[in-house]
């Protein structure tokens, strides 16, 4: 009986301390003038919220072991914009209200795309952990990304799957209205080519059409297509998975980050995302004293394993905590004066964490770091 109440109370005091470095406008908390105000926009509800929830949930981990070094301290907080621009710049100037110091953009490419101007103008630093558009960088000094761009998942792709020889034959299923899909499209076409990839079939949706595939589907079919690369996120893949189940097709299935979180679709069969394959940053079975922290702490705290995203945004807050330590930053200073430290700190450190070893940063805010080949096997993620 001991030993559970202690367990108990030791779950209480980590979930409060938790909560004191999260939240939402509603939180409540008193701020720390000894910490750094961190912000972010996240979608934590709607259709995007499983990518959005994650990130919070990443980051707050982070900062929680951060603050219990004693250190460099934190103050997370984390704005809803559920996935819409409007919404997001709306979240973005309550959180300057608030103080924010840095910031961690936004989890989806078009709000972040809408805020990471107003980032630029208020030079307020941001490292996001997942908005992996080009236009979210694209002449801001001051934004950079913990996650690939969107450009490098598509070159990364073709060369994978070539070097892999995983399919001769390929069909495309894009989203031809998502700057997330579109540039990963426009970037594996163009290296499929110079790989001697044969891009069979080259077909699009967009949101008003993504719930039937039968017309993609059906050409990539007839056309011999034994790979379909899938540049798209984890919903319309699991109904072209289901889709491509029921008329007896069954290719190969390659996927980018955007696929991690597939296995908590609500009614979909897993069994059918069985081999599908993808790449991402972070393998959740790695066996490295960090990542197997992370992911039993995760699991203790959500019941579930993290994903990519998680991954990132725990990323995200170590790179600032390293940063800060590093240029010897205090709490006090303006948010335009640790903007100027951070685009020096980050253009010349390099940073090791669990979506990546010796990673280091380019004065275009870009990233590099190798990714994982990734394969689903009896419903959980294997490295390849």
């Amino acid at each position: 009986m001991k030993k559970s109440l202690s367990m108990m109370l030791a779950g209480l005091m980590l979930v409060g301390t938790l909560a004191g470095c999260g939240g939402g406008s509603d939180s409540g908390e008193q701020s720390d003038a000894n910490a750094f105000k961190i912000g972010g926009t996240s979608p934590l509800t709607g259709d995007a919220a499983i990518y959005g929830n994650a990130v919070k949930r990443g980051a707050e981990i982070a900062a929680e072991e951060i603050n219990a070094k004693g250190g460099v301290q934190i103050e997370l907080k984390f704005e809803d914009d559920e996935n819409n621009t409007e919404k997001a710049v709306n979240a973005y100037n309550t959180l300057k209200d608030w103080g924010m110091q840095l910031s961690l953009g936004s989890v989806t490419s078009k709000p972040c795309e809408a805020i990471s101007t107003d980032l630029n103008a208020d030079r307020i630093f941001a490292l996001t952990p997942s908005a992996s558009s080009v236009a979210t960088t694209e002449g801001k000094d001051n934004v950079f990304q913990m996650c690939f761009a969107d450009p490098n998942q598509g070159t990364a792709s073709a060369e994978y799957i070539a070097d892999q020889k995983l399919g001769t034959k390929i069909a495309i299923i894009w989203k031809n209205d998502d700057v997330y899909s579109t540039g990963i499209h426009d970037k594996f076409v163009a290296e499929a080519k110079t790989k001697g990839l044969e891009v069979v079939s080259d077909t699009t949706f967009t949101d008003a059409s993504a719930t039937d595939f039968s017309v993609q589907l059906n050409d990539a079919k007839s056309k011999g297509a034994d790979l379909v690369f899938l540049p798209i996120y984890y919903t319309p893949a699991s109904l072209i998975l289901t889709q491509a189940n029921a008329m007896g097709y069954a290719p190969k299935f390659f996927g980018v980050d955007g696929m991690d979180g597939i296995l908590t679709v609500e009614n979909f069969d897993l069994a059918l995302a069985e081999g599908v394959m993808l790449l991402t940053p972070f393998n959740a079975d790695a066996t490295d004293e960090k990542t197997v922290a992370f992911v039993e702490k995760y699991k203790e705290l959500y019941g579930e394993v993290p994903n990519q995203f998680a991954a990132d945004a725990y990323d995200c807050v170590y790179a600032y905590a390293q940063a800060l330590e590093a240029a010897g930053a205090t709490p006090d200073m303006s948010a335009e004066e640790l903007c100027d430290v951070m685009i020096e700190q980050f253009t010349s450190m390099t940073f090791n964490g669990l979506t990546g070893e010796n990673m280091t940063w380019d004065s275009t805010g870009a990233v590099s770091k190798s990714p994982k080949g990734m394969v689903i096997e009896n419903g959980a993620y294997v490295g390849m």
